[in-house]
């Protein structure tokens, strides 16, 4: 018994130690080949740069989302999904930079045509889609034509395309229209069965962030306000697509009575529908469209295909992977900072705004002598409620500096992201912003009754009953009314905040807050907002505000350290020499549902409001 028990034993010994081995190898393995990787990238790097042959199209072959902000990555793991092609979870497209882009193509005497290939574009606010619309519209002055070609189009790869000379679909592809829907997942019977109880407080008749734990459904007054926000974006929508594409505005808008016999003339065909429709101008493959394109400008080099650049090899010969931030020189600077994503406690990177982080940067453009004027871009669907407050006190301190400050809304800025706009001097919105939603609520889930099923159970002594809230223990009743109070309190502040920055009465802006959404001109109409217009409006603004004619924009950012910048460099550099690895693999259906389900739940799981008080717009973020 004793041999086979020591047999036992140095088989799997023997076992550990192979497969430790094993592991130590690989990862060695991995540790050289990035180093040498990053060597060879140290000594190619500017040698290889991208070059722009004379009769070029420029291909803006677009890759997810747009933004204001690129949420931060950390070098590191960008080396590692560029280097092995797994590509960013969800990669994000800066909307200036896509816009210098196609302003300098328009100007390069090397580029004679665009073509907008939108397949892996996952669009972005009607706001930045219309930034991008007029880019395109100017570069069709130059007298360069636009092509767009794609397998297939939803609305906002069809809001650029429609800015194109010339829409091509793939004869496989297909396109529908669909409006703007907000549809919610209602979790309230869920929790009963597993004896969950989230405790929600709130005020606020449109405050239905909450909803999804309360009820199974979407109460009256939520399909209320939503339906009336969600028209006037769709009808912003229909708008400048009819415009830009020279047909009435009631070409959308199709009934199954009305789509279903035009499928069935062209025997269910999606392409000769959108061709039919005049969706589309023409339906070409890629060899079509490839031949069609070497006729126009000519063959590249490989003569495989048609001479082009693509976006991200442009953008490269414009600006460095990792710039870094420009000083404020010169006497008159407009800084412009961005607060974009969830509104947190405490220091955020990139992508999210922090109640510290964020302020610094404000605190940074206040001590500044050379900036004269702020304007706070904001794209933010808000969170803590503390974190705005902290934000928006820096701004007062601005002011008191005798600087202006401007807001300028981007695709969102409703609840917190209206608060930390409040207070600016003048307020601009786009007319698709998305604003609003002046209500407060609080939410703290406790599972005392889902552990007491599964047999655990929380017993203990203390000195006396404000021993704080676990969520293993019910919440006690008067710890409820102290939230319920603090609650109440928040949206008084709130409501008292806006009427004093607004010149209205807390009776006014009471009868429109409520928690209620709005697009930016009903805001304008309501007088939540001064102005329609964008960033360039806002800091036009800002300079006249500060008696500036002469000025720069300058964006105030969070810097880099220099290890950070090294390597970043570095890495960014080496990841070139795996590009021979790349696996080009879209995610399938079932994946994106789970990265899309996964991106809602992680919107709560951060919120950290030591108060547990929050001014979000959760239905603001999830219009599909």
């Amino acid at each position: 018994m004793s041999e086979k028990k020591s047999f036992t034993k140095s088989l799997f010994v023997g076992l550990w130690n192979a497969i430790n081995f094993s592991r130590r190898l690989v990862f060695n393995i991995l540790f050289i080949v990035i180093v040498v990787a990053i060597v060879i990238g140290i000594s190619n790097s500017g040698s290889e740069k991208a070059r722009v042959d004379k009769n070029s199209a420029l291909v803006l072959n677009l890759t997810g989302n747009l933004v204001i902000q690129k949420t931060w990555v950390d070098p590191a793991e960008r080396f590692v999904s560029e280097a092995f092609g797994q590509g960013q979870e969800n990669p994000e497209i800066l909307l200036r930079d896509l816009i210098k882009v196609i302003d300098n193509a328009a100007r390069d005497k090397r580029i004679s045509a665009l073509v907008l290939q939108l397949d892996r574009f996952g669009g972005g606010g009607l706001d930045k889609l219309k930034d991008v619309g007029d880019a395109l519209s100017k570069f069709k002055e130059s007298g360069k034509p636009i092509y767009a070609i794609g397998d297939y189009y939803g609305k906002p790869q069809y809001f650029l395309a429609s800015y194109a000379d010339n829409i091509y679909l793939n004869p496989m592809g297909g396109m529908l229209i669909e409006g703007y829907a907000r549809y919610g997942t209602y979790f309230a019977e869920a929790l009963d069965k597993l004896k969950v109880n989230y405790n929600v407080f709130k005020v606020g008749t449109f405050k239905s962030a909450v909803e999804p734990y309360l009820r199974n459904d979407m109460s009256e007054e939520a399909k209320l306000a939503n339906q009336a926000w969600l028209d006037e974006l769709w009808r912003l929508f229909k708008v400048d697509v009819a415009d830009t594409r020279g047909f009435k505005d009631d070409h959308f808008d199709e009934t199954f009575a009305e789509l279903l016999p035009k499928f069935e003339a062209v025997d269910g065909d999606y392409g000769q529908y959108a061709l039919g429709n005049q969706w589309v101008d023409g339906l070409r493959t890629r060899a079509q469209f490839n031949t069609e394109m070497i006729e126009l400008i000519g063959k590249g080099k490989d003569q495989n295909t048609f001479n082009h650049i693509s976006y991200d090899k442009y953008l490269k010969m414009l600006q460095p992977a990792f710039p870094i931030p420009q000083p404020t020189t010169g006497e008159n600077n407009v800084a412009v900072i961005v607060a974009k994503g969830s509104i947190l406690d405490g220091e955020q990177d990139p992508g999210l705004i922090g109640g510290e982080s964020t302020a610094k940067l404000l605190r940074k453009a206040r001590l500044d002598e050379n900036v004269k004027a702020v304007v706070l871009q904001v794209d933010s669907g808000g969170g803590s409620a503390f974190a705005s407050e902290v934000i928006r006190q820096e701004i007062v301190e601005i002011k008191k500096a005798g600087k202006p400050v401007i807001a300028s809304m981007s695709s969102v800025a409703a609840s917190g992201g209206y608060w930390i706009s409040a207070s600016a001097d003048k307020i601009f919105a786009e007319p698709s912003t998305i604003t609003g939603s002046i209500g407060i609520f609080g939410i703290i889930p406790t599972f005392e009754n889902s552990l007491e099923y599964l047999g655990v159970h929380s017993d203990g002594v203390a000195t006396n009953e404000l021993t704080g809230i676990s969520i293993d223990r019910a919440i006690p009743e008067g710890y409820k009314s102290l939230i319920q109070m603090n609650i109440e309190r928040g949206y008084s502040r709130f409501i008292g905040l806006v009427a004093k920055e607004r010149n209205m009465t807390l009776e006014e802006v009471d009868s429109i807050a409520q928690g209620r959404v709005w697009v930016g001109t009903q805001a304008l109409e309501l007088g939540l907002v001064d102005e329609l217009g964008g960033l360039e409006d806002a800091v036009a603004a800002a300079a006249d505000m500060a008696e500036l004619e002469d000025f720069k924009k300058v964006y105030i950012e969070r810097e880099l350290s220099e290890d950070e910048l090294m390597w970043a460099n570095l890495l960014q550099n080496a990841s070139v020499i795996f590009k021979g690895l790349n696996i080009d693999k879209k995610p399938s259906f079932l994946e994106s549902m789970a990265m899309s389900l996964n991106s809602k739940a992680s919107i709560f799981t951060r919120l950290d409001d030591p108060m547990h008080t929050y001014v979000m717009c959760i239905e603001c973020t999830m219009v599909e």
